[in-house]
């Protein structure tokens, strides 16, 4: 269940971290709007890379999305666009990682019971749309071997409120974390072929 946990931490980036320097911020943002719908793209908010690996604004917002960049260290393509109301629990996630807290099971086990305890705030419709890939070519803006998915958070819903199954099965939505703070529609169509 890693790839949904990824999605349920937002980039977390705990993939296989490899030398490479912060792309330009225009670079960045022209990959990070991809993960958001095309009528969202020039409104929304753009967090990225410094070149000291850590992140800032790119861009403000106009709109009520925010989106994330690639991170250039962590192997492969990875952006995601959500709800500016999810942004206290994303930061949250990308906090505890910045502290060494990079095992997902921990870092949602934290944020759900900061959650349970008032102490942090998630919205009860929360949306999030991640973009993976093999690579980014700012140049053409295609990402090689796209792949999108999409997370509706839905806050304490169980299989019995929502009738979702709770295991994942191919292009069927299905209710990851039930039951807790994080519980979330999981939405994720079957890949495409590779290319033979």
């Amino acid at each position: 269940m890693k790839v949904a946990r990824v999605v349920a931490g937002v980039l977390m980036f705990v993939s296989p971290v490899v030398a490479q320097d912060a792309p330009p911020p225009a670079a960045q943002i022209a990959g990070a709007v991809l993960a958001a719908p095309e009528d969202k793209r020039a409104g929304a908010k753009v967090l990225g890379w410094d070149g000291g690996a850590k992140m800032v604004t790119l861009r403000e917002g106009t709109n009520e999305l925010i989106c994330l960049a690639d991170n250039p260290r962590v192997e492969g393509f990875n952006v995601a666009c959500y709800h500016k109301d999810l942004d206290p629990f994303m930061a949250r996630g990308r906090e505890l990682t910045a502290q060494g807290i990079t095992d997902d099971k921990t870092r949602d086990t934290t944020r759900f019971k900061e959650v349970d305890d008032k102490k942090l705030s998630i919205p009860k419709d929360g949306f999030l749309t991640v973009m993976t890939g093999k690579s980014f070519d700012a140049a053409t803006g295609q990402v090689a071997e796209a792949y999108t998915r999409w997370v509706v958070y839905v806050p304490y819903a169980t299989a019995a409120t929502t009738g979702l199954p709770t295991k994942p099965a191919p292009g069927v939505p299905w209710l990851m974390d039930p039951g807790t703070a994080g519980a979330h529609i999981m939405i994720s169509p079957p890949r495409p072929q590779a290319p033979k």
